[in-house]
């Protein structure tokens, strides 16, 4: 078969309910329905989850990190074992985030230059270095679909200098994100036209989408130089970064109402690191298409669990004698299987089963209230589910332990 190095990678909108969008993104290695959420692997594993189990409770795609995997096994022993997607059995679609938020939170000792970012490793200490440049080469050995450009998460709180400065060292660093992937599509083509044998699965740039990231804080006319800045740059997508770190939701909430329709219509938008169902519906009323989170992971791990009602703490004492099964409304394998009770019983001893019941029933709890939500926008009754789901989700925020 002739090689092609036509992108696969598109975005279609099917439907639209106000400002909110029913669409489809569409990969070499399936379709994403969205608003999409995205379950997040950082090391090529959704904690407490197999593979096979996100496939059956409706996951289409999933995230990995770069600076995770870059660090330990490293991306030549992914791409020496055929790409992350047979490293992990998993061929559905993978997005992998740059590393750039990871750099700047989990290094104590970092120094960061016009060439990249200079690090320790959280590990063991070595010392490393991050360019634009390599962290693109890293994701194209790891094979992901979604690549991320490599960016400095701006921190909150902020003064606008600083700010001003980490902007426009992001949008250096895309640029050159962007040319590194040209680079290499082109040598691929010479490839191609030589007859030279080229592995799609680990190599080939012209499976990945490449997105850019908005920065610019909670300032409202650096996040439209940056959006504005990226657009001009024609990535496949966008993401909106730097939010969801400490900064109140209202001020969250603004920089995403005017931020998003700076953004191509017709390309996928992205709120990253976002999974308070609460913002996700916000942000999906201004025009988000993806989201990804550990929320439903890391609460599931610790006890909290998400319901048809609001959100419960496992281990309080009423639960100890409860015979009824977590959440009535809920098909998932804990809730079929087991009660409240018993539930509880695995939490309090710490069994391993009882992270990876409250894991399976978070996780299908999520990828089925986005479901909802995108039927309510292809049906034109989202302000309807809206109205049904945030005083639900408010009471669960404030009864939560």
């Amino acid at each position: 078969m002739e090689q092609s190095v036509k992108s696969q990678f598109r975005f279609k909108i099917l439907t639209t309910d106000g400002s909110a969008r029913r669409g489809q993104i569409h990969t070499r290695r399936g379709i994403i329905n969205t608003p999409a959420f995205i379950p997040v692997g950082t090391s090529a594993a959704v904690k407490a989850m197999t593979q096979d189990e996100l496939k059956e409770i409706g996951a289409e795609i999933i995230l990995s990190n770069t600076y995770h995997l870059y660090l330990r096994p490293g991306p030549e022993i992914i791409k020496e074992l055929g790409g992350l997607h047979k490293f992990m059995n998993w061929q559905a679609p993978i997005l992998t985030d740059s590393g750039g938020f990871q750099v700047f939170s989990l290094s104590p000792l970092r120094k960061i230059t016009d060439e990249g970012v200079e690090f320790r490793s959280h590990l063991d200490g070595s010392l490393h270095f991050l360019t634009p440049e390599l962290v693109m080469e890293i994701q194209a050995a790891l094979g992901s679909d979604i690549a991320m450009a490599f960016d400095e998460c701006t921190p909150y709180p902020a003064t606008k200098e600083y700010t001003l400065k980490s902007l426009e060292l992001t949008t250096r660093w895309a640029k050159r994100g962007k040319e590194a992937m040209k680079l290499r599509r082109w040598e691929d083509e010479k490839k191609i036209s030589t007859s030279q044998p080229l592995n799609f699965l680990t190599s080939n740039p012209h499976s990945q989408a490449l997105f850019g990231i908005v920065q610019g804080g909670v300032y409202e006319d650096l996040r439209r130089q940056s959006a504005r800045e990226l657009v001009e740059m024609d990535f496949e997508g966008y993401a909106i970064g730097g939010l969801s770190v400490g900064e109140p939701k209202e001020l969250m909430y603004e920089v995403v109402n005017y931020t998003a329709p700076i953004l191509p219509e017709y390309k996928p938008r992205y709120l990253m690191g976002v999974g308070d169902l609460i913002d996700v519906i916000e942000a999906v009323s201004a025009g988000i298409d993806m989201f990804d989170c550990v929320m439903p992971t890391r609460n599931a791990r610790n006890g909290t669990l998400f319901t048809s009602t609001g959100r419960i703490s496992i281990k309080r004492e009423e639960f100890k004698k409860d015979p009824k099964p977590l959440d009535s409304n809920c098909g998932c394998h804990a809730c079929r299987n087991y009660s409240r009770a018993y539930l509880r019983h695995l939490f309090m001893n710490r069994e391993i089963l009882s992270m990876r019941l409250n894991t399976i029933h978070n996780l299908y709890f999520y990828l089925g209230f986005f479901k909802q939500m995108r039927d309510a926008i292809e049906a034109g009754r989202f302000t309807d589910f809206k109205r049904q789901w945030t005083p639900v989700l408010q009471r669960s925020t404030e009864n939560n332990d």
